[in-house]
């Protein structure tokens, strides 16, 4: 036998998924704390920023509860914590990524962008497109329950 147990790769499960997305994740906070801003407030400031249309709040809390799982008097908190910062503004019933706003979503970006590139580099891409189908269904699969958890 040519593989041995430190040799194998492993074979994907819950916690090989978890493992990459905390280590990745911890590049990201790492990134955004240098900015004074936290991964929620990250996702909710990019929602914001790459909306085809101002988002109400309402919008915004359901698109990063989607994302996130997160709870809803959570994300409102990051929404006036970002409020609070000037990096959102209320513009009548929606909210607006403020210049600094949109400053700060692409200057993190950059800044992350290396890291990324370098995570990611080499990487077979029969490889990565199988992991994308398989972590596609994971994602909808574990939605399903989630929802019927929640119904």
């Amino acid at each position: 036998m040519t593989a041995t147990a430190s040799t194998a790769a492993p074979v994907a499960d819950p916690r090989v998924l978890a493992l990459a997305h905390y280590a990745a994740r911890g590049v990201l906070e790492r990134v955004l704390a240098r900015h004074g801003i936290t991964f929620q407030q990250q996702i909710a400031l990019r929602a914001a920023v790459t909306a085809d249309t101002p988002p109400t709040p309402d919008d915004l809390v359901v698109q990063v509860q989607g994302s996130l799982k997160a709870d809803p008097a959570d994300i409102r908190t990051t929404l006036d914590e970002l409020l609070a910062k000037h990096l959102l503004v209320a513009d009548g019933a929606h909210l607006r990524a403020t210049d600094a706003g949109r400053e700060l979503i692409s200057v993190a970006a950059a800044e992350a962008a290396p890291f990324t590139a370098r995570i990611w580099a080499g990487m077979d891409p029969e490889d990565l497109a199988a992991t994308g189908r398989v972590l596609t269904l994971v994602a909808e699969r574990a939605n399903a329950e989630l929802a019927a958890l929640t119904a």
